[in-house]
């Protein structure tokens, strides 16, 4: 799901509405973020079949933490992709493997997704790959490591040679000229 003011208030409401255990919300907020958040899982993890354990867990974390979530630290969508990238993550560092296949070469999540859906994807990433790019070479690497590729700060920082906090604050600022960009 594009997460447009529209879309962003919908899962924000869905959210509230979870947090208060409402069944109805949480089916509806499965309906809306599934693909996409299974595609994260898929990105991530190795196996299909863990990418689908992953997802489950994600969903009942979801449905445990959904008070927790926040609309001035970041949107909807962000919050929920975090909590599946942090579950894969979970996932790889219980099996320690890393998996880093490019996500063209990954088979689609549904073969049913309508063509406006897949012309929209194009769409935003044409957008984050505008706004990827004008991120400084540091900062830009950094996070597609992490968040492309699964990476953990720690081994990030590790790679790069650099203090974990100097790493962290490369995302931090980052992200914050990302959700700028992306935000125009």
């Amino acid at each position: 799901m594009r997460d447009t003011d529209e879309s962003g208030q919908l899962l924000g409401g869905l959210l509230t509405a979870v947090a208060l255990q409402d069944r109805n919300a949480f089916a509806a907020l499965y309906r809306l973020t599934s693909a996409k958040l299974f595609g994260i899982c898929l990105r991530m993890l190795p196996q299909r079949s863990d990418a689908e354990d992953v997802l489950q867990e994600v969903y009942v974390t979801i449905w445990h933490k959904a008070a927790q979530y926040d609309h001035q630290r970041a949107s909807p969508i962000t919050w929920l992709a975090m909590v599946a990238r942090n579950k894969a993550i979970d996932r790889l560092r219980a099996a320690t493997q890393r998996h880093h296949e490019p996500l063209e070469l990954l088979e689609p999540v549904s073969g049913a997704q309508r063509i406006e859906d897949a012309v929209a994807m194009d769409v935003e990433r044409l957008r984050l790959d505008r706004c990827l790019g004008s991120l400084e070479e540091k900062q830009r690497a950094a996070i597609r490591t992490a968040f492309f590729d699964g990476c953990t700060y720690e081994d990030l920082a590790q790679r790069s040679g650099v203090p974990l906090g100097t790493l962290k604050s490369w995302i931090r600022r980052g992200l914050l000229r990302l959700k700028e960009c992306l935000e125009r």
